[in-house]
């Protein structure tokens, strides 16, 4: 069986930048097994695969390790080759996910793709040694998210410095771990740990900004904020805050068309 298989650079207008996901675009799904395998084969942070019901499509997530409960790049990614190679009429894909409900994303001529997820409930905690010592540094505030920690500095070059221990940081019971500051050219930056889940540095998580347009939001006193994640790679967002909804934009590029043998 011959499997087609696009890589898209998501969050960048061109190649080598944003975060790379795979999409599979499926007559029907396939074994959790042989999905979560070629995910592995893949070796990115994500793997999307996505199967055609009437109108909508369903959609689901994989690192190289585990399934995810939510991802913003794959989506964006997803969204993407259905338009440039599904011919997906109109300018709203709907997904229906498993654990996050419907998706959707609008194509918009300015913004590019636009996301709109629900947004996380966050609480302020106490900092956690464990993590400080983990990433190397303490933050100024640690807020609890649904799936993530966050952790707020002061300023983007602390962000920008951390060197994580990403063995001690695995041990976090969560998805991930957020670091975030005001930035220098945008209202914010962050960076995205998730060894936990077989991705140590994330170039552009989408999903996180769930947590952190709020919080922001919140913070700023505004409702539409620009971010960059301050990865490697790098990648930038235009998000807006619609009560417990989360508006992420995007633009997306093809780098590579092929097909799998399974």
């Amino acid at each position: 069986m011959r499997q087609k298989i696009y890589q898209v650079d998501a969050f960048s207008q061109e190649p080598f930048k944003g975060n790379p996901a795979a999409v599979c675009v499926l007559e029907q799904w396939l074994s959790e097994e042989k999905m979560q395998l070629i995910a592995m084969e893949n070796n990115l942070s994500e793997t999307a695969f996505v199967v055609p019901m009437g109108d909508e499509y369903e959609i689901r997530w994989f690192t190289p390790l585990v399934e995810v409960d939510l991802c913003g790049h794959a989506t964006l990614a997803s969204a993407h080759v259905l338009f440039e190679y599904y011919n997906h009429k109109g300018k709203e894909i709907l997904f229906q996910s498993r654990k996050k409900g419907a998706l959707t994303v609008v194509k918009d001529k300015k913004l590019g793709l636009v996301l709109d997820f629900p947004a996380q409930q966050i609480v302020p905690i106490q900092p956690h040694d464990s993590i400080s010592k983990a990433i190397g540094a303490t933050p100024k505030k640690t807020i609890k998210g649904e799936t993530d920690f966050m952790l707020v500095f002061e300023n983007q070059a602390q962000v920008a410095a951390l060197k994580p221990n990403f063995e001690e940081l695995a041990k976090t019971k969560a998805r991930g771990i957020i670091a975030t500051a005001p930035g220098k050219e945008v209202d914010f930056v962050s960076r995205f740990f998730g060894p936990a889940c077989g991705v140590n540095e994330d170039p552009v998580t989408g999903s996180a900004h769930t947590i952190l347009a709020p919080f922001w939001a919140e913070t700023l006193g505004k409702k539409k904020l620009n971010a960059l994640q301050i990865s490697k790679r790098g990648g930038a967002l235009h998000c807006e805050v619609k009560e417990d909804r989360v508006l992420i934009s995007g633009h997306a590029v093809t780098y590579m068309e092929g097909e799998i043998n399974l």
